[in-house]
């Protein structure tokens, strides 16, 4: 089966380096006044590669909107905050995700797995570990013209280790260690040009700290992941990793023995260049705009003021993630939540709702998502999709606490 739309998001980064095409025009030329095509807000999301790295893998994240850079540590904490890791009570756990990809279009085989947990070393540090994969499924690729070109499984993963550390009774810090592999279209030529898989190595650094309470506990976090090398599939181009700036808050309130309520919300930032809406290239031989050309530190630094659009632009590059999480006996529990993107800037807004079921050493969490973006275009390849999360929980060494 050919299956186009699987490869536009490497075709459309390397059409915009090799024509500089936009979804943006200026009306009247040279006002400085640029529109959409079809004359409404100008479109202007921050392309990266490998945008699977950002997709929350889990079913208890993805059933709160997202939210868990500052939720209580669980298996699966890697994705959102290493940090946490430092305050698991258990020994060992370990977690598998299976979120199946557009199944809304009938698709079988495009999925993400997730496979994480971590291991406890004393109670002052513990280390993580997870492998995530994400299966394009069959493509039949054509050429320029339309023709067969052969058939592949374009696929990607990344390989993560992590360490957590208390550096006080209620702080800790988290490193992860990383390396990435993509391999969209190997072998397969694009404007003359062949691709390769693109290999990256990248960093995680993050931050957790609690302010016990009477009854209730808030915990704050902060976690800089993704930062590493820009990644390549030609010997011409680079692109960067979608470095992410991540802070997040939580609020548990344990009402009695049974019962507890915690409220969340994070907000993320991409530390990536914001495209510029007129081509600027001091070095025209090699046709790529200059913001794309920066170095990983000054694109991390420019990010936060690079927008064309100004301040105003620079807000709209928030998402925000909003989450409940109810346990009863600690063993059954309900969520929801509700993710929100500007609509000029990839326009993903949807609520999530989820189960978890937790017995002995055997944990599930199901999560499903509704996506409530006006448009077809912008909807959530996972809309209308249920994930699951397997839990095992192996031993507890009873000298662990969350801040």
């Amino acid at each position: 089966m050919q299956r186009t739309p699987f490869l536009l998001c490497f075709i459309l980064t390397m059409t915009c380096y090799l024509t500089g095409w936009s979804q943006c025009i200026e009306n009247p030329p040279g006002s400085g006044n640029w529109e959409g095509l079809d004359g409404g807000p100008c479109a202007n999301a921050i392309p990266t590669a490998v945008p699977f790295l950002r997709i929350t893998p889990d079913a208890r994240g993805g059933a709160m909107g997202d939210a868990g850079v500052a939720v209580s540590p669980d298996a699966n904490s890697m994705h959102y905050n290493t940090a946490k890791l430092a305050y698991v009570q258990s020994d060992f756990a370990i977690s598998a995700t299976y979120s199946p990809w557009l199944r809304a279009l009938g698709l079988q085989d495009v999925y993400l797995a997730y496979l994480s947990g971590y291991k406890k070393i004393d109670d002052l540090q513990s280390l993580g570990f997870s492998l995530r994969y994400f299966s394009l499924g069959d493509i039949q690729f054509t050429n320029d013209n339309g023709e067969p070109a052969g058939f592949g499984r374009p696929n990607e993963f990344e390989l993560a280790l992590g360490y957590s550390r208390k550096l006080g009774e209620n702080f800790s810090m988290g490193l992860n260690g990383k390396f990435i592999y993509s391999n969209l279209a190997a072998g397969q030529m694009i404007g003359g040009i062949e691709i390769n898989p693109g290999i990256a190595g990248a960093v995680d650094i993050s931050f957790y700290y609690g302010v016990p309470l009477d009854a209730s506990t808030l915990t704050f976090g902060l976690s800089l992941s993704n930062l590493g090398s820009k990644i390549s599939y030609t010997q011409e181009y680079s692109d960067f990793l979608p470095a992410n700036f991540g802070l997040g808050a939580a609020w548990q309130f344990d009402f009695d023995d049974y019962n507890s309520l915690t409220v969340t919300a994070d907000l993320n930032k991409l530390m990536v260049p914001t495209p510029q809406l007129e081509f600027i290239d001091e070095d025209p031989q090699n046709g790529v705009p200059d913001y794309r050309e920066q170095s990983l530190f000054s694109g991390m630094i420019n990010s936060w003021s690079d927008a064309p659009g100004g301040f105003s632009e620079e807000l709209k590059e928030w998402t925000y993630s909003v989450g409940l999480e109810y346990w009863y006996d600690k063993q059954f529990a309900l969520r929801a939540g509700y993710f929100y993107e500007y609509p000029t800037k990839g326009a993903r807004q949807y609520v999530t709702m989820g189960l978890g079921f937790k017995y002995n050493v055997f944990g599930i969490n199901m999560s499903y998502l509704i996506s409530t973006t006006p448009t077809l275009a912008n909807s959530n390849p996972l809309d209308k999709t249920l994930r699951f999360s397997l839990l095992f929980d192996f031993g507890n060494l009873g000298s662990g606490d969350t801040p």
